[in-house]
């Protein structure tokens, strides 16, 4: 199974890649086997959101105002790319809702990848 390594930028991925340097660094684990277990994390990262994860999100610009004729959409897509089959998001002032809660977040970054190309 073909994976990406974009998991590895999350806040989990980034303190898993420290945690595994400080151990190459420290001669508890080779760097052979920690870079065994970075592809493991890709591998189980991509098994689990495709077959876990079943929520469902919608991401709408954040509007200010009280009343609905008063209300003005704040938020917007910033930036949007698209390279090496690739998408990146930068939205500013999005609310995110789902079934049972809704939030609104400054900024956020989203990389979207064509699940297809796994296969190839």
């Amino acid at each position: 199974m073909a994976t990406f390594e974009l998991y590895r930028r999350s806040t989990i991925g980034m303190c898993l890649t420290e945690t595994l340097d400080d151990m190459v660094q420290n001669g508890t684990l080779s760097p052979e086997l920690a870079f065994q277990v970075l592809v493991q994390f890709d591998k189980s990262m991509t098994e689990a959101l495709e077959t876990k994860v079943k929520s469902k999100v919608t991401i709408k610009p954040y509007y200010a105002g009280s009343f609905p004729s008063s209300q003005q959409y704040v938020g917007h897509l910033h930036t949007y790319r698209f390279c090496d089959n690739v998408w990146t998001f930068i939205l500013q002032d999005a609310m995110f809702k789902n079934e049972d809660a809704q939030e609104t977040v400054g900024r956020v970054k989203i990389v979207a990848c064509d699940s297809k190309l796994l296969t190839q």
